[in-house]
């Protein structure tokens, strides 16, 4: 389903381990992603998370912001994240911006 190249590309790595280790996110890989066009139908995943909590928020902020800086994020945000958020959160930055 997912191209190799996307998986080994910086800037769709972390994104793509956010979403697939996230439950809310992981039901929007199908409906805004199109892997053959590589795109994110960023808009539509921001309307879909109109009523979502701040932590879930968040995630999909940050991982927006690793596919493409436009999408700025404030890092002390973090601090609402729980255990398991902040483990992911962190990984997927790592995977960005440290290989």
């Amino acid at each position: 389903m997912i191209p190799n190249e996307l998986k080994e590309d910086r800037y769709w790595r972390g994104t793509l381990y956010i979403f697939l280790n996230n439950n809310k996110l992981q039901k929007l890989l199908l409906t805004h992603f199109d892997f053959h066009e590589c795109s994110i139908d960023i808009e539509g995943l921001k309307r879909s998370s109109r009523n979502w909590s701040t932590s879930e928020k968040f995630m999909l902020s940050l991982a927006l912001h690793l596919f493409n800086e436009r999408n700025k994020i404030n890092l002390s945000d973090m601090d609402i994240l729980d255990p398991s958020n902040t483990k992911i959160a962190l990984k997927a930055i790592q995977m960005r911006f440290a290989g």
